[in-house]
This record gives C-alpha cells, sequence and structure tokens, in this order.
C-alpha cells in the first residue's frame, strides 16, 4: 500500500487576492500614520520659509532621512539575505521539520514559507530601527562629510593624528563600529537558531540520514564577521585610550603608550587571524574545530597584555609614577588648555595691597560710579510689585548691560516685561484671547545699578506703560514682546480682532500686528492644514477674525525657536534684551559647539552632557517683534562651525555683519566662563610637577546666600559682570568676572575675567594674588559685617517683627592696586515681597565702611567719614537748625518716652509691610539712642 500524501490546499488566485489585500492595508496604514508627518513637514517648511532658512529644513530633512534610509536598507540587505541563505543551506532539514506522520498520511507544514516571512518582517523591524537610531545621529555623518582642512593645526603627540580627525572621523568610527558589532550579533544569532532548527529535525525525525554533518560551514561567515568587526573595535579602542580620563589626569599613561597602544594592536592583528581560521570551514571539511579555535589566540593575548599592564603599572609606574607620568601630564595640561580655550587667558601678578591710597579712587572714578548694588534677584522682586502694572504681567528675568547715558558709559538692569497668559483670570481663559487677544507683552524697564530713590527704590529711567523714558534714556519706538522668554502659545495676528496692547486707565489701549513675522495664512487648504497642525482644526476655519492675510506666529519663546533651527548648537540658559539705536527691542542669546572627542583632554560636565572641547562660536539675534532670527560666527577659527557653516551656508553670517548698535551689547558668555573658571582651578597649574601634588589647586569662592531650601547656605559664587577699567588699562570694560580661593579655604587667591568688548572680545585674563599673605575673601568680609558690632545689631533688629535682611552679591572688584568689596543689604517685609535698600557695605582688605547711601559708603571708605546707618540729612546740623541758634536739651524722661514711641512705630510699620516709614523710625530711634548714650558719658 502506498503511503498517502496531504498537501494543505491553497489556491494560487486565492493567494494573490490575499497578498493584494494585505498590500492595499499597509499601504493605508502608512497613509494613515504619516500624515500628520507629511503636514508637520508642510508647516515646518512654511515657518523655517518665513525666516529665509526654507534651505536649512530641507538639507536637515535631507540628511536625516538619508541616514535613516542609508542604514535600514543596509541593514535588511545584509539580515534578510543572511537569512535566505541560511534557509536555502538548511532546505532539507527545513523541509523536514515540516514534515508530519500520522500512520500512514503524511503532511507537509508550509514552515519553509513561514520561515520565509518571518525572516522578512523581523529584518524590516530591525531596519527601522537601525534607521532610525542613525537618524537621530545625522549630524556625525553631516560634519564628516564637510569636514573642514585644518592647515597647520596640531596633531597629537602619540598617534600623530591631526585634530580634525578626533572631532570629524573619530565619532563616525565608534557609530559604525556599533552598527556592525550589532549587525555580527544578531547575524550569529540567526546562524544558532538555524543549527538548532537542523539539529533538532534529525533527531525528531525517525528514519531521517543521520550520516549528514550540520552545516557547520555557514557559521564561518558570520563568526569571521564577527571577529573582523571586534579587531576593529578594539583598533578604536586604542585610539580611544588618548580621550580617557584618569584620576590624576586624562589621556595615554606610561602603561598605555608601552604596553596597551602595542598589545591592542597585536590582539587586532590576531582577531583578523582569527577571522581567517574561521573561513577555514569553507574550504576544508567543515566542522565545530576551527570555530572554537579562531578567537583563541586573540583571548590569550588579550589576557598577556592584561597582565603585562598590571605589572607594568603595579611595579613600574606607581613606585615612581611622576618621573614615569610626567611627560603625558604635559600632554594632557596642554590639551585640555587649548580644549577649553585656556591658551586665550592671559595671566598677571596682582599685589593686593591693603593701604587706602592702594586703591586710587581718584583714577578709578569710572568703576566705583558703576559698581553694582541691585542684586538681580531683588531688583526682579521689586519690579514685580511696582511695575507689573496687572497681574498677567511678569520679568522673568532682569539684564545687565551698558549704555550710553548723558555721554558716559553707565552700567544699567533691563527687564522685559512679558505677558503671561497663565495668570489670566479664569474667566478669561478662553481660545480667543490667548490666540487672538493677549498676543503680547509690552515695554521694558531699565535702571543704572547703583541708583536708588531715598526710599530705597530703583531708579527707573524706562518704565510704565506706554514706556515712559527719563534723561537720556534710549528711546523705544516698538515696545511690543511678541517673542520672548515667557511666549509659549501660538497666536493669531492681523486678525479682525483687536490685540490688547496695554492697559490704560479706565480703558485700554490696542492694537493691531503690523510686522512681517510668522507664516500667512493663506487659502482654504492651507488654513485647514496649518489648523490641524498646530491643534485648532475646530476653531481656526470656523474663525470670522482670520482671513487669508492673518499671521501664525508660532516658536514665539526664543529658546525654542533657536533650538528648532539649529538643535546641533548649545544655547546660553541667559538671554538678554537690548534696545537698538532704531528703538526695536532684541534679544541676543550666545551658543557654543562642543565635542567630547578632543585628544588629551579632561572631560567636564556641562548640562549633564560630558564634553572636553567647547567654544563660543555664535550670536544669536531675535527680533522680539518680527522674530526675524540671525546667527552671526564670532570664532570661525572653530572647526565645528566651519564644518556646519559648509553644511548650511544660508544660516550662518560673519560677525562683521552685525550692526554697530548691536555689536556694542556683545558679552563674554557665563557659561563659558563658569566652565573655563572650573578647568582653570586646576590646569593653571602648567607645571607637571605641581600640577600632579595639586599643590596649588582653586576653587571658585563662595559666598552666603540661599539655598533651594529658602534657607542661607554657603553657594559657590556665580559670574557677575561689572564696568570698570582693568588695572593697567585706560578703557572702560565690560567684563564677566568670578573669584578664586585655595581649596578647602576661604581666602582669595586669584580673579579670572571674561572680556567683551572691542579687540579684546572673546579673550580672558587672571589676576595671582599674592601667597605670602592672606586676602580676605567673600565669606570672609561676610564674617567682618556680621561681627561689626552696630551691623550685627541692626541686621539682628531688622530681621525681627515681619521683616528680614537681604544680602545681596558680593562683588570682589580689582581697583587700582586693591581689592574693592561690595555689598548691598536689603530689608523686606514677609507681607511684601519687595526689597528695599537700606545699606551699602564697601571694605578693603584693612578697612570696612557702610552707609544708608552708596555715596556715604564712599565717603566713609575714602573720605574719612563716619560710617552711620542713619540718614545723611538727620547727620547734617544745618538743616536741623539753619539758624545756628542754641536750643533747649530735651528732657532725658522725655528722649526715653520719644525712643520707646519710636520703636513701637517702627515694629508696627514693619508689620503692615510700610518699610520706608519704619525705616525713619528706625533712623529717629537712632538719634535718640545716639543721643542718651553721649549724656551717659
Amino acid at each position: 500500500m502506498h503511503d498517502t500524501v496531504i498537501y494543505p490546499t491553497d489556491s494560487g488566485h486565492q493567494n494573490r487576492r490575499g497578498v493584494a489585500w494585505i498590500v492595499l492595508a499597509f499601504v493605508v496604514v502608512v497613509l494613515l500614520f504619516s500624515f500628520r508627518t507629511l503636514v508637520s513637514y508642510y508647516v515646518e517648511n512654511l515657518w523655517f520659509g518665513s525666516l529665509g532658512y526654507a534651505s536649512v529644513f530641507w538639507t536637515s530633512l535631507r540628511l536625516e532621512w538619508t541616514a535613516f534610509a542609508v542604514f535600514a536598507i543596509a541593514t535588511f540587505a545584509v539580515l534578510y539575505g543572511w537569512c535566505r541563505i541560511l534557509l536555502h543551506a538548511t532546505e532539507r532539514d527545513v523541509l523536514a521539520a515540516g514534515t508530519l506522520r500520522f500512520g500512514d498520511r503524511i503532511i507537509h507544514l508550509p514552515l519553509e514559507r513561514v520561515l520565509g516571512w518571518g525572516a522578512l518582517v523581523l529584518s524590516a523591524l530591525i531596519s527601522l530601527g537601525a534607521g532610525g537610531g542613525m537618524m537621530s545621529d545625522w549630524p556625525k555623518f553631516a560634519l564628516y562629510l564637510h569636514r573642514p582642512s585644518i592647515a597647520g593645526e596640531f596633531a597629537d603627540p602619540i598617534l600623530g593624528r591631526p585634530l580634525d580627525f578626533y572631532l570629524f572621523t573619530l565619532p563616525i568610527w565608534e557609530l559604525l563600529a556599533g552598527w556592525l558589532l550589532t549587525l555580527a550579533i544578531l547575524m550569529c544569532i540567526a546562524t544558532a537558531f538555524s543549527a538548532v532548527l537542523s539539529g533538532g529535525s534529525r533527531i525528531s525525525i525517525r528514519g531521517f540520514d543521520t550520516t549528514r554533518h550540520l552545516p557547520w560551514s555557514v557559521f564561518s561567515i558570520p563568526v569571521a564577521f564577527l571577529l573582523l568587526v571586534i579587531a576593529a573595535r578594539v583598533y578604536i579602542g586604542r585610539i580611544e585610550l588618548l580621550i580617557t580620563d584618569h584620576t590624576v589626569f586624562s589621556g595615554v599613561t606610561y602603561t598605555d603608550a608601552h604596553v596597551f597602544l602595542t598589545g591592542q594592536l597585536l590582539v587586532c592583528v590576531l582577531l583578523i587571524i582569527g577571522a581567517a581560521i574561521a573561513l577555514l570551514n569553507l574550504v576544508t571539511r567543515p566542522g565545530l574545530r576551527w570555530i572554537a579555535l579562531a578567537p583563541v589566540p586573540a583571548i590569550v593575548c588579550y589576557f598577556i597584555v592584561q597582565i603585562v599592564g598590571w605589572y607594568v603599572a603595579s611595579f613600574i609606574v606607581k613606585p615612581n609614577q611622576l618621573a614615569r607620568e610626567q611627560q603625558y601630564i604635559a600632554h594632557n595640561i596642554d590639551f585640555t588648555r587649548r580644549a577649553y580655550a585656556l591658551d586665550r587667558v592671559t595671566e598677571h601678578e596682582f599685589p593686593a595691597e591693603t593701604e587706602l591710597a592702594a586703591a586710587e579712587p581718584d583714577k578709578n572714578q569710572d568703576t566705583l560710579r558703576n559698581v553694582r548694588l541691585w542684586d538681580w534677584r531683588a531688583l526682579q522682586d521689586t519690579l514685580r510689585q511696582i511695575q507689573e502694572i496687572r497681574t498677567y504681567y511678569d520679568f522673568p528675568d532682569v539684564d545687565i548691560d551698558r549704555y550710553t547715558l548723558d555721554g558716559q558709559t553707565r552700567q544699567v538692569l533691563l527687564a522685559a516685561r512679558e505677558l503671561n497668559v497663565d495668570k489670566l483670570p479664569e474667566s478669561s481663559r478662553n481660545w480667543i484671547n490667548e490666540k487672538l487677544t493677549y498676543t503680547h507683552g509690552y515695554g521694558i524697564t531699565m535702571n543704572p545699578v547703583n541708583g536708588f530713590t531715598p526710599e530705597g527704590m530703583p531708579t527707573l529711567l524706562l518704565s510704565n506703560m506706554p514706556v515712559e523714558r527719563t534723561g537720556s534714556a534710549p528711546a523705544v519706538t516698538r515696545p511690543e514682546i511678541y517673542f520672548g522668554q515667557l511666549t509659549d502659545l501660538d497666536v493669531y495676528v492681523k486678525t479682525h480682532h483687536k490685540e490688547f496692547n496695554f492697559p490704560q486707565g479706565q480703558t485700554d489701549s490696542f492694537s493691531s500686528y503690523e510686522g512681517t513675522g510668522g507664516i500667512e495664512m493663506g487659502g482654504l487648504l492651507r488654513r485647514l492644514l496649518i489648523a490641524f497642525d498646530r491643534g485648532d482644526l475646530t476653531k481656526v476655519p470656523f474663525s470670522d477674525d482670520i482671513d487669508a492675510g492673518s499671521r501664525l506666529l508660532m516658536r514665539r519663546n526664543i529658546r525654542q525657536r533657536v533650538h528648532a533651527i539649529a538643535p546641533f548648537l548649545t544655547f546660553e540658559a541667559d538671554p538678554y534684551i537690548t534696545i537698538g539705536d532704531d528703538g526695536r527691542l532684541r534679544w541676543i542669546i550666545d551658543a557654543f559647539t562642543s565635542a567630547d572627542t578632543y585628544p588629551y583632554a579632561t572631560h567636564y560636565e556641562l548640562r549633564d552632557t560630558s564634553i572636553n572641547y567647547l567654544r563660543n562660536s555664535v550670536k544669536v539675534v531675535i527680533d522680539a517683534y518680527n522674530g526675524e532670527t540671525t546667527f552671526y560666527v564670532f570664532d570661525p577659527t572653530d572647526p565645528i562651525i566651519a564644518a556646519w557653516r559648509g553644511i548650511f551656508p544660508a544660516l550662518f553670517k560673519e560677525a562683521s555683519a552685525m550692526p554697530q548698535d548691536l555689536r556694542r551689547h556683545i558679552r563674554y558668555p557665563e557659561l563659558q566662563l563658569k566652565l573655563q573658571a572650573e578647568v582653570y582651578g586646576l590646569y593653571h597649574m602648567t607645571d607637571p610637577v605641581v600640577f600632579y601634588n595639586r599643590e596649588d589647586l582653586w576653587t571658585v569662592a563662595s559666598e552666603t546666600g540661599t539655598n533651594g531650601n529658602n534657607e542661607q547656605a554657603s553657594l559657590p559664587m556665580e559670574p557677575n559682570f561689572v564696568l570698570m577699567k582693568l588695572p593697567g588699562h585706560s578703557d572702560l570694560e565690560f567684563i564677566d568676572i568670578l573669584p578664586f580661593t585655595p581649596a578647602n579655604r576661604n581666602n582669595l587667591i586669584g580673579w579670572i575675567a571674561g572680556r567683551g568688548d572691542g579687540d579684546h572680545y572673546g579673550t580672558a585674563l587672571a589676576y595671582n594674588f599674592p601667597k605670602t599673605r592672606l586676602v580676605d575673601g567673600p565669606l570672609q568680609i561676610e564674617a567682618r559685617i556680621d561681627q561689626n558690632a552696630q551691623l550685627s545689631g541692626q541686621l539682628t533688629l531688622w530681621n525681627q517683627q515681619g521683616s528680614h535682611v537681604r544680602r545681596g552679591t558680593l562683588l570682589v572688584i580689582p581697583c587700582g592696586k586693591a581689592l574693592l568689596y561690595a555689598e548691598p543689604i536689603y530689608l523686606q517685609a514677609q507681607r511684601s515681597p519687595m526689597p528695599e535698600l537700606r545699606l551699602v557695605v564697601l571694605a578693603l582688605q584693612d578697612k570696612l565702611a557702610y552707609g544708608t547711601t552708596y555715596e556715604a559708603a564712599l565717603q566713609s571708605l575714602f573720605a574719612g567719614a563716619a560710617s552711620s546707618m542713619t540718614a545723611e540729612a538727620a547727620q547734617q546740623p544745618s538743616a536741623q537748625n539753619p539758624s545756628g541758634a542754641p536750643q533747649a536739651a530735651p528732657d532725658t524722661n522725655a528722649l526715653i518716652q520719644a525712643a520707646a514711641r519710636d520703636l513701637n512705630d517702627y515694629q508696627r510699620l514693619t508689620a503692615e509691610g510700610k518699610l520706608s516709614d519704619a525705616g525713619k523710625k528706625l533712623e529717629d530711634l537712632k538719634q535718640k539712642l545716639d543721643t542718651l548714650n553721649a549724656r551717659q558719658k
């Protein structure tokens, strides 16, 4: 009797119909899922085009999708192609595994087809993931393809490779090595699965030809490929020794240079030989022994290298570490200083003399005139009380800058009044108000850094709505702020709906947008697509206020705006506002390029990212009214920005193209100075011996501040901008400063400043203070303030009865040949967060002076006047008694009673938040107590 063979029936026509339906369903799903993406691309193109950067968008998109397509196709070709080879090699075994016997009946399952479709689907999914991963790394490929030729740049002293290799080529090698390693592992897994399937079928099927060997030859290719990829990875790891951080320094060590560089190269060679051994399975009788033998030489060599390296490090280097590592420490010092532009820092000795005459006040009037006494946090709180006008306005930041006032360069503080829709009354939070009515902030405030009214309020040069201008303050012709730091919502302008401009008495002022910013809404289809993308599909098409001429202003938050245009740059967290000669408001943001593959340079953290190279290469200007965004290159020597300019030639402009009225307001970035100060604290030591011993380690000085728990604590100082004449220089400069103290000490040891004006822009200087005597640091000056009997008593008194003392930033400013310390002290009621200046404390090394005004403190410090916490008017006899006739002295008991009344009034007024009146009562109380003390003597 013949066996009956039963095959599953499958009509060819039905099969084709099924495939057609599958294809159709796939296309429909792709269209559904990609529709939003396509619409988003359309709106993105409109947005970039409105800024004049359409080419930037399309270039980014092309590079992004090219990276995706290349690696997705390559991954699919390798994986699916290898799976087809495996299926062909194990065809008989797969057929046998799919054959089932039930007595006399045999059923053939379509296992081969299932495996084929499974390999196709799995390969496609893996390929999409690989392409998506490489898609996000398109900047690395773009930089490599457009890398500049760095003529005359240095090469590393170990391998002799140029700088561009480390910045542009090494990241690509690392990326490709990771991708190839993943492919090799997947190929090995697929091969192992195929072998298990073949072996299982031979064991489970009775009567199968067991004389045939497993297809070991198919293992040869993936194993050889894996060994070659590992060899490449080991070779790259050999190069990465130059960017590895160690305990004492970074880069190649003595052990690396004498053991691991050669040892890893030998391992690479043995891995390549191992790959050749694995391939012997293709030309000899296949078996497991060749595959098992292939990696053995490399593994043995690897362990030998590790043992030799341990021996050299333990018994040759450690007993004589300084002598052995000195050459390599010198490399680390040199390259780290270059990586963070510390080679642009000029060093000077500063005597920090203690005599009063050393401050040379007559020669440093410009410096003294611009000492900043308004702490930006205190001013922000004050402005929120006196200049917000309505609850929906806010001052998100206060910026420090310099302007020409009355023919003199003065340091001023500016704050933009922005609209915060989150502060609108809940009843007003609707689509029309948020998108059509409340579209912009309005105006700006300006005050001198040390300008105070008698009540301790800021002397405002620009204020109110509409903007009121005092004296020679710059005129503001376009005060509306459509683009800022709080403008997080899209708005529609040039509509039939009037926009709220600013409050004005019993009525409000309204206006319409007159600028050219934003995306024109256009016809119905365009409006539908824009509304769909922005989530306004149920509003925009049905609004009578929006027509073809209306405009959408999107990405109005300036940080989001610049990041969307140039996500490959790192941006300063603190933009600052400027007023141009034309009266327009513009924001300036500093932008940086960075890398983590600079040879021999030590890595530092920059916003949770480890880097070892930084350059402030770009300044970005954003018009607060039109949103026009312009990128200016300020460091053309930076190779990374040179590569980006090659990729996006339409995006960047030369620094010389920046208008002069903006050029006057560029500065040395806080982010850069802060990181450089951290690096300089260690790498100012250029002698390898001193560096190794950490003999002169510096840290950024600390001051008393408020921590996150609103408690007083010792905190590292932040960079501060000052307008001053540097010692030995005649020009007034706007600089960014930070003082240093020795590690774990409070006395000053150095001072670094980033220069932002004229030909000195982008350079920095450092002062080294004498090491043979003590120079007071900020914490020591504040301790002297706390130890002063009068000041301590007064501060203790103020910190009671519903008020508390706020200390401003303590500035340390070189003045002549001495150091001038300046700290403002504010009084703030707990019920009213509006600090008022009450005292100004100035100090030199051997003298502490204070007064209720800056002028009084200066007189006390330099002119010998007595320090006092009473108003100057109260100290003038002529004001009290113009005729000069004698007056009867008040009775002692009457003085005591009057003093008691003044104390009660002071406590009551302080609790009510009437700090100005309370201050006057306190001054009256002080006068009476002084009189009583005089009578006791």
